[in-house]
This record gives C-alpha cells, sequence and structure tokens, in this order.
C-alpha cells in the first residue's frame, strides 16, 4: 500500500509541474513574489519531501546488501 500511494503521489507531483494555470497571472505573493515564481519554490519544497519520502520506504535495500556484500569480500582478501 505504501508504494502505491508513493507511486500516485509521483503522478500527482509530475501533473502538478505543469503549472499553466499561473502563465497569464500577474499576481504577486507577499507583495513581491510572482505567483509562478512562489508556486515553483512550493513545487521544490514537495519534491524535495517526496524524494525524501522515497528514499526513505521505496529504496532498493537488496543493492546495499549486495554492495556490502562485496567490500566484505574485498576486505577478507
Amino acid at each position: 500500500m505504501k508504494k502505491l500511494l508513493l507511486v500516485l503521489a509521483v503522478v500527482v507531483l509530475y501533473v502538478l509541474h505543469q503549472d499553466i494555470w499561473f502563465w497569464r497571472s500577474s499576481r504577486l505573493v507577499f507583495g513581491f513574489i510572482p505567483i509562478g515564481l512562489f508556486y515553483q519554490g512550493c513545487f521544490s519544497v514537495a519534491a524535495a519531501l517526496l524524494m525524501w519520502l522515497l528514499v526513505t520506504y521505496a529504496w532498493p535495500s537488496h543493492l546495499e546488501q549486495e554492495v556490502e556484500e562485496t567490500d566484505t569480500r574485498e576486505d577478507a582478501r
């Protein structure tokens, strides 16, 4: 279930990255940041958090075990 939610989060973030709704907007956030730039900043934070979640919960641990086993064999020589 966790992996399905993570895949869904990646798809949602991919769709949200296509921010066509702010292309023609001249609104400012906090009085000086264009809304498109603010959106991209928030998107970057969300992408970083999603990458942290992916590394934490979906990282293939068997790859690390293979590397550790290889290092152990090389150290024994």
